[in-house]
């Protein structure tokens, strides 16, 4: 698609799905992005460690309205982990605080392990994470050879199988809520086992509705900023929650929502909706009030 025929207002609010490669934070690549399209209202949806690659998806404009509803959307990893030693970053970063053999473990008793893991369980994050502790974040106490007690929190994994059995390591296929840590899936795995497991490598396949298919590589990318054709990989901010039904507003209604006011909805078992226009353009996020069976609008989108 050449810039001529792209309605440049719109091409400024919309996602960049960037395939990440290992070496650069999340933080990196979004300075990428703004440098490259000289937007500075940029921003990801859930960080990517700099060990890790795949899928990162960065809202741009307006779109960076969306980042709560996005940022909680579910995700997939391919793991690699390596079984027979345990480390105190919970991955191949970190000092091996013991080492043990494995020749017991068998295949069927990874897999028993493992089916262990699936639904919704309890997760302590790992000891060197973002996650703050009395307004310090986790990973400098850690540092600082603190004693970081962190709490567990609920997620969900809906999905654990083993895609290569190759020991010492194993690559697993990981479907899972936001907010899950595979470190330490992997780790408690390892423990669950008694033979430990590090995560040594990670690449997010899924990332919301967005998958590997829908990322572009950054280096990609990067050549596309200089030749000034990166519009091609705009997506519509509408696509950020294509998995939400979606409500197509006439000029009327139109005007009730932006002004806040809700309006009729037929009876829906959906929380939430997109309010789209007759181009199919994002013009507000509603939520479903089954009292009164209307909407309310909870993000207004308007040029």
């Amino acid at each position: 698609m050449g810039n001529d025929d792209f309605d440049l207002k719109n091409a400024i609010s919309g996602v960049l799905v960037v395939d990440k490669p290992v070496g650069l934070t999340s933080h990196d690549v979004v300075q990428v992005v703004r440098k490259g399209t000289n937007i500075k209202r940029a921003g990801h949806t859930g960080t990517l460690d700099p060990r890790a690659s795949g899928v990162l998806v960065i809202l741009l404009g307006p779109a960076v309205r969306l980042s709560e509803y996005v940022s909680a959307s579910d995700k997939r990893y391919q793991a690699v982990l390596r079984l027979g030693a345990s480390t105190d970053t919970y991955d191949a970063e970190g000092h091996i605080t013991r080492s043990v053999p494995i020749d017991h473990i068998s295949e069927a008793q990874f897999e028993t392990a493992m089916q262990g893991f699936i639904g919704e369980i309890e997760q302590v994050p790992p000891p060197y994470s973002a996650v703050k502790v009395k307004g310090r974040k986790a990973y400098e106490m850690a540092r600082d050879g603190e004693e970081v007690d962190l709490a567990p929190r609920r997620i969900k994994v809906y999905h654990l199988e083993l895609l290569e059995w190759a020991p010492p390591e194993a690559v697993i296929d990981v479907y899972c809520s936001s907010g899950t840590y595979v470190r330490s899936l992997a780790h408690d795995l390892g423990e669950k086992m008694g033979v430990g497991a590090p995560l040594v490598g990670l690449r997010r396949t899924k990332s919301g509705r967005f998958t590997l298919r829908d990322a572009v590589p950054l280096r990609k990318l990067r050549e596309a900023f200089e030749e000034g054709t990166w519009y091609q990989y705009l997506i519509p901010a509408a696509e950020a929650l294509s998995d939400w039904p979606a409500v197509e507003l006439n000029l009327e209604q139109m005007d009730l929502i932006r002004h806040g006011h809700r309006i009729p909805a037929e009876p829906s078992d959906s929380v939430m909706a997109r309010g789209i226009n007759e181009q199919g353009e994002l013009v507000a996020l509603m939520e479903y009030i089954p009292d009164t069976g209307e909407w309310q609008p909870k993000k207004v989108f308007f040029a």
